[in-house]
């Protein structure tokens, strides 16, 4: 798994709540690098974009679970598991001799 996809999973794996808190600290710390880069004080200009990108993933899981498209991740793996607990199990087929 690549970086980014465990970074996601942990982000859904978080409450609304979490989300919003992480969202403005994101929005903060790209503002204040936004404000370093003019004074040029930011070394690393790379870290711009990986802000908006962070913001964007937040931004698309709440707007997600607005919609109802998407739920909290444990929440989406119990259901998961109970779902398939509750499915009848399959006959097989007897082999003739």
């Amino acid at each position: 798994m690549s970086k980014h996809t465990v970074t996601l999973e942990q982000m859904r794996d978080q409450p609304d709540d979490e989300l919003r808190q992480q969202l403005a600290r994101t929005r903060d710390e790209l503002f204040r690098l936004h404000l370093g880069q003019h004074t040029n004080q930011v070394t690393s200009t790379a870290q711009l974009k990986v802000k908006r990108r962070d913001i964007a993933r937040i931004m698309t899981i709440l707007n997600g679970r607005k919609q109802g498209l998407e739920v909290q991740a444990q929440k989406a793996a119990t259901a998961t598991t109970e779902a398939t607990t509750e499915q009848p199990a399959k006959k097989t087929k007897k082999a003739k001799s």
